[in-house]
């Protein structure tokens, strides 16, 4: 007989950490429109094989300048909510959020003048996650 997993709640806005990419108490907007995640970054150059990332910028709480390298990550394109195709890259890392730790991927891209620097999509909503929009930050640090 098949175990069922049982969803956690979360609501339309949450906060994690991404301790991959030194960030701590991050907002995150929960987007069961998107279908991948993806995080916001002020820098992103791609150099001798190795990615260069700076993540979010100064107008977000836990903005850290350093900058980090990656040697893992992959370019794909992505539609977005305008309806545009840009290439990305593509990492992973892992969120902590509700308790729980997962393995997951990011889009990289410029989110200026968005509120909120992280976006969670589909991918990663639908196997750990029920979402009730009337709620929002139900895992946050006590």
């Amino acid at each position: 007989m098949l175990e069922k997993k049982v969803k956690i709640i979360i609501g339309r806005r949450e906060t994690a950490r991404l301790p991959d990419f030194g960030l701590e108490d991050v907002q995150v907007k929960i987007d069961t429109g998107a279908y991948t995640s993806s995080i916001h970054v002020s820098y992103c150059k791609e150099n001798n094989g190795r990615l260069e990332v700076v993540f979010l910028d100064d107008k977000h709480s836990g903005f850290n300048p350093e900058r980090l390298f990656f040697d893992h990550f992959r370019i794909r394109k992505v539609k977005s909510s305008t309806g545009v195709v840009q290439s990305r890259y593509f990492i992973s890392g892992q969120i902590f959020i509700a308790d729980l730790t997962i393995q997951t991927e990011f889009s990289l891209t410029e989110r200026n003048g968005m509120r909120f620097p992280i976006l969670l999509g589909r991918k990663l909503l639908n196997k750990y996650f029920i979402v009730d929009t009337s709620k929002k930050y139900q895992h946050s640090k006590k």
